[in-house]
């Protein structure tokens, strides 16, 4: 099973799921359940997924396995990023940064 946030909700792929398209959302976390295995877990930061002929195909802007995430980083990130906002309400490029160092942790495993 499959589970991505899209702009229009969460999505959750089965096998033999009917083909579909949807846009990923900025600073989501994609996340891929396997059999006997761990979940492959990916900060996804927009994009595309496509599901047809039983295969799911993502195509991101950025992505970064939750395993190869640098957790110190990602939390410096999201502290600059929030002190920026903090001094200033508007600034986007700070919201998009705490929103992909969220989703960063979040692929982590980490409590955000």
């Amino acid at each position: 099973m499959v589970i991505a946030k899209t702009v229009d909700g969460e999505i959750g792929i089965m096998p033999q799921h009917a083909p579909v398209l949807g846009v990923l959302v900025e600073g989501g976390v994609l996340r891929v359940k396997r059999e006997g295995e761990g979940d492959l877990v990916a900060a996804v930061h927009g994009g595309f997924i496509s599901v047809a002929d039983n295969e799911v195909s993502v195509l991101a802007e950025v992505a970064e396995l939750g395993s190869e995430v640098d957790v110190a980083a990602a939390r410096d990130a999201l502290d600059r990023a929030q002190a920026s906002i903090e001094a200033n309400q508007e600034d986007v490029d700070a919201a998009i940064e705490a929103k992909r160092a969220r989703a960063r942790l979040r692929a982590a495993g980490e409590e955000v």
